[in-house]
Parts: structure tokens; sequence; C-alpha cells
């Protein structure tokens, strides 16, 4: 009866030892999207690199409770605007210091694998299946990986065997990044603290699908649809976490092609779950379009006149210059457009409508702009330092409406007023996304009759104060009219390249 009462006891004390032992979990990633048909190359320097505690600052759900949920050892995460193709020397300095970085915190129970999906590295196929391989040959199979991902990320095979657990965004536009990082945080301490550990069973479904966002958005059907089948797919029992990726269809490949994965305890629920998205995935194919109407740039601008003509409200007119959309990977600096709108009579009429360009890079003006001053006249070449395969450089002539210093991406921005046309003329290239990016160099995007934005879907500022919105068919290095792109590595049959392709297989892939 002694012997009983202590094996009681010793089994307590291990149990409330275990309890109030905090997990060890590290932080590591690199996240950019780059295209690998854009002439432009990303270095080191286009990264901002956060290290060791400066890493929670990018989380805007760490706060105090969240950190005593597990002892945290950050290590590096570095992180760019999509871009072109990394160079092999920036990743290789990247992935060494954090793979040197880690050593130094094991052993680690659990490590959260924060990147994108869709970098593309000199002479490499798979990057980010590359950078887990090497991170698990340093933290052991013990240790469980919890990866967060980008929807219009890959899963590869070997991604998918050295992620535990696994999840991305179910919002298109990304509205849902922060929620989607805290899940695969939350599913990783629960599954430490509780001691279930890694999941028995993870189903991985390639799906012959290659797709842009701005025909996938979670906005409009069947992408409104199609995502809202998976948060049901999780509430099943046995079922920890479902996702689906679109896919990077700027990426030339063999990883470059949608995927479905769920993972969990129960094998009937989790094989079920993965194959009941992956067919829905599918019979959808024929129904994605863009969620906005696309055009040529000339009828987008004829639709954009005749919407001034009969508009009811000060609501711009708004038209995604989508081929070079530098937050899709494009060079940022083509020419091709600007130069049409620059040399079209309705912008150099004295009334004639207001028009807002955002943005092209132009070292040469900025200098220009900075000695001139506000107000004053200015020339200077723009664009085309990169991609000058549809347009070369081209000269502007105007006047200083506006400077601005400071903002990292821009390094330092203009406003060059020519004619009825704001161009805003940055010294790096830069999207622009909220209202404030424009108010802040003295534009008021709200009260222009038309604003051209090199971007493909609208984020949500901007969609809100839109009258009316088409995107326009441009050339870049993230076209949108993937027939041009001449793709030679991805896996083929693959829709919509090959409309006539027969059913795939859509069976589960168990994976260990």
């Amino acid at each position: 009866m002694k012997k009983l009462y202590s094996l009681i006891i010793s089994i307590l004390l291990i149990s409330c030892s275990n309890g109030i032992e905090k997990p060890r979990i590290g932080i590591a990633g690199i996240a950019i999207e780059s295209s690998s048909f854009s002439p432009a190359r990303t270095t080191i320097n286009d990264f901002n690199i956060k290290t060791n505690e400066d890493i929670f600052s990018s989380y805007s759900f760490f706060n105090a409770n969240y950190e005593n949920k597990a002892k945290w050892f950050p290590t590096m995460r570095a992180r760019a605007l999509p871009g072109g193709i990394v160079t092999r020397e920036s990743y290789e300095i990247m992935v060494n210091q954090i793979l040197e970085m880690t050593k130094k915190t094991l052993p680690l129970d659990g490590l959260f694998f924060d990147i994108h999906g869709a970098m593309n590295v000199e002479g490499m196929n798979d990057p980010e299946g590359d950078f887990i391989n090497r991170l698990r040959e340093v933290i052991g199979e013990k240790t469980i990986i919890s990866t967060s991902m980008d929807s219009h990320g890959n899963v590869s095979k070997l991604l998918a065997e050295h992620s535990d657990l696994i999840t991305c965004y179910r919002m298109a536009p990304h509205e849902d990044a922060m929620e989607s990082k805290q899940r695969a945080l939350d599913n990783l301490i629960e599954r430490l603290t509780s001691g279930k550990g890694k999941p028995k069973y993870k189903a991985w479904i390639p799906v012959p699908i290659l797709l842009p966002g701005e025909q996938t958005s979670t906005r409009v059907d069947p992408g409104k649809t199609l995502y809202s089948k998976v948060a049901p797919m999780t509430e099943k029992k046995g079922v920890i976490d479902a996702a689906i990726w679109v896919g990077y269809a700027w990426g030339d490949a063999p990883r470059n092609h949608a995927v479905v994965m769920a993972y969990g305890d129960n094998k009937i629920e989790v094989v079920e779950s993965a194959e009941e998205l992956a067919n829905d995935f599918w019979n959808f194919r024929h129904d994605f379009d863009f969620v906005a109407p696309t055009t040529d740039l000339s009828s987008a601008f004829n639709q954009a006149f005749d919407y001034l003509k009969m508009r009811k409200n000060n609501k711009p007119f708004i038209i995604s210059d989508m081929g070079d959309n530098p937050t899709a990977g494009g060079a940022g600096d083509v020419t091709w457009t600007l130069d049409k709108i620059l040399k079209m009579k309705e912008f150099k009429q004295k009334n004639g409508p207001s028009l807002i360009y955002a943005s092209i890079p132009g070292p040469n003006l900025i200098s220009n702009a900075i000695k001139a001053g506000i107000g004053n006249h200015v020339e200077g070449i723009v664009g085309a330092e990169v991609d000058s395969r549809y347009s070369p450089p081209i000269r502007i002539k105007g006047v200083v409406h506006s400077l601005k210093k400071g903002d990292r991406n821009a390094e330092y921005e203009a406003v060059i007023k020519v004619n009825n046309v704001f161009v805003i003329v940055t010294k790096k290239r830069k999207p622009y996304h909220y209202i404030s990016d424009f108010t802040d160099i003295n534009l008021d995007p709200k009260n222009s009759d038309l604003l051209v934005v090199k971007i493909g879907y609208l984020v949500p500022e901007l969609y809100d104060i839109r009258g009316d919105w088409v995107m326009a068919l441009t050339p870049g290095g993230v076209d949108q009219d993937l027939e041009r792109l001449g793709y030679k590595n991805i896996i083929r049959p693959m829709y919509p390249l090959d409309k006539e392709m027969e059913d795939p297989d859509l069976s589960a892939r168990l994976i260990n």
C-alpha cells in the first residue's frame, strides 16, 4: 500500500512539474515573394532583418500574457518587399546566420518557422524546403516545427514533411495575417503543453492549378466560398488545422502550384478534410476570375473618362497598373504606363481631370527635386534602370509639389506635377497601400479624379475610397497574362495553361 501511495505521489509531482515547466520555443524565418520573371535581383540589403527580442515587434498579438506562455528563443527574421530573385550569396548568408544562432538556443521543444513561401533563389528550385531541411538537421527530429505562411506561398513535399504543424492565411487581401501567425503559435503551444506532441497524420495534396492572387481573392466567389470551407474542417474532432495554398504564379519551379493540407490525430477525418477541400478547389477552377474588370490600358482610360462625365460624388476612378506590381514581385520601375499617361491630351488641358500616379523610382529626378525645392521647376530621368524591356527611361519636366524623407522603402519621395498629373517619384521602389502614404506627401487620393497605382487587387483602404475600379493588363515581371510568361520548369499539365487537361489524382498523400 505504501508503495502504491509513493507511486501516486511521484506521478502527481511529475505532472505538476511538467505543468509548470514552460516549453522552449525558437522563432526564425525569411519571408519574401520574388518573381523569377523579373530582371531584378534581391540582395541582403533589401531585407529588413530583426534579431533576438526585436522580432517580437513584428507580432501585434505578442504581449506580456503571450510572453509567459513559453520560454522564447527568437533568433532572426528577415522580411523584404516582394521583388526579383534572391541572390544565392544573400540567401546563404541569412540561412547560415540563422543556423548558427539557433545552435546556441538548443535544446528546443518547438520552433515557429515564419516564412512567406514564394522565395526564389538563384540556382534553387525549393529554397524554403532547403531552409527547413537545414534547420531540422540542427534542431533534431523531436522538435516540433510550426510553419506559418502566406496563402500565395508554395508547399513542396519537402517543406510539408519537415513542418509538423502548418497553416496559412484564409483571406486575400491578407487581413488575417496576424491571426494566422497567432494560430500557428497557439497550435504549437497547445501540442507542447498538453504533451500530445506531433500530429499522427498529415495529408498533403498537390492541386495542378496556378492562378494569380487577383483571380483568387476571398472578397468574391468562388474564392470566398472555397476558403469559408476551411474553418469548419478544423472543428472536426481529430483535425488540428487545414489550409489551402493558391501558390505563386510568377515563380517557375516544380513546386509552383496549389496545395491543400490537413493534419491531426484522426486519420479518417484528416484525409477526408484534405480531399474535400482539394476537390472543391478543382471543381471551382473554371469559376475563378479577376476580382475586378480587366482590360487594356486604353480601354481602362476610356472607362475612366466616361465615369468622370457622370459621377455623382468625389470618389476617384482607380486603375490598377498590374504588370509591374511591386507587391507581387515586379521591379516597380517599368515606365510603360506612365509614358502613355504623360502623352495623353486629356491631362494637358487647363481644366482637365487630375491624376495621381503611384509610383516610379527615379534617383536622378529625386536629386534634382531636392536641389530645386518645393514650388520650383525640375526635370530628370525616371524608371527603367532595372526593367527596360517594355519602355525606356523617360524624362519628366514639372513642378516640385512636395518632398519627403525617411520612408524605409522609398528612402526619399518627391511629387512632381506635370500638367494635371501628380507623379510620385521615389529613390527606391515603394508600393502605395494606405491613405497616409498619399497624405504624407500632400496628396488627397479621395478627391483626385483618377488614381493609378502599381498594385493588383486593391488593399482595403484604397478599395473603400474607390468610385469605380478596373485592373489594366499591363506588361511587367508579374504579368497577369500567364500565357506570356513562358514557363519552363513547372509541372505540366497545369490549369489554366492546359485548359483541357484530365482530372488529376486528388487523393491524400499521407506524409511523415
